[in-house]
């Protein structure tokens, strides 16, 4: 379906169910719209249709798609300077991309995957292989914690926030204490020496005494329990989760 006649209204229309998955085909090509469309659709996803890289981005100041389609050779705006503006918007940060291309030796999809883009399927395109492809974003996608939280059993973190949580029990951290925590939460059963915590921490022009990390780490066990944080004497400090 082309982008022309009354663009409100055609957002209109596909902003009334919530409920499915929203997918941003972008593709010059009339057939491959009608084809993908008419799969995808079939398949239980919502599908809206754009010609170019700058009826996308019309459309996405009014739909926010779940997932983008994004043919790399196109005319008006072509895939790679639509996949740079797309990933300027703040709202789409959670939206996933998927490049089409015809070229089989372009290392453009190279260079976009190396920017984030998440997948690229070569054309011809064969309808399964892209459903299983779009599926399976998708599903890695609800299944995955935002980046800035931390979860292990009834121990949350959030680092935009500056919470954690026990138990379902806010406990309050001061900054370096909540920093500590993060940063030896953030990799599991890796163990971080005095010099790697003073220095992601404090940072390397701050000097501090040797007995500073001691007295931190005491008081986050006073807070969250001696189960978390693990000493190796003469070595650091690791976390381990009781799950």
């Amino acid at each position: 379906m082309p982008i022309t006649g009354d663009l409100c209204a055609y957002l209109l229309y596909f902003t009334k169910s919530s409920a499915l998955k929203k997918i941003l085909l972008v593709d010059d090509e009339p057939d491959v719209l009608d084809f993908l469309s008419f799969n995808l659709r079939h398949e239980g996803f919502e599908v809206i249709l754009a010609q170019n890289g700058q009826d996308a981005l019309q459309i996405v100041q009014g739909v926010i798609p779940d997932l983008i389609i994004l043919d790399l050779m196109m005319p008006v705006m072509d895939g790679m300077e639509a996949y740079s503006k797309l990933r300027e918007l703040p709202e789409l940060r959670n939206s996933k991309i998927i490049f089409l291309t015809a070229k089989q030796e372009d290392i453009s999809h190279i260079q976009a995957l190396d920017n984030g883009a998440d997948d690229y399927i070569s054309k011809p395109i064969k309808p399964k292989l892209l459903v299983s492809r779009i599926k399976s974003i998708l599903r890695r996608t609800e299944n995955s914690e935002p980046e800035n939280i931390l979860r292990f059993g009834q121990l949350i973190m959030n680092k935009s926030q500056h919470s954690v949580q026990l138990d379902e029990e806010d406990i309050v951290l001061p900054r370096k204490e909540f920093s500590i925590l993060y940063l030896l939460a953030s990799k599991p059963g890796r163990v971080f020496s005095r010099e790697e915590i003073f220095s992601q921490v404090w940072g390397n022009d701050v000097i501090v005494g040797d007995r500073s990390i001691d007295v931190h780490i005491r008081r986050l066990r006073e807070k969250i329990g001696d189960d978390f944080i693990k000493t190796l004497k003469g070595v650091g400090y690791k976390f381990e989760s009781k799950n």
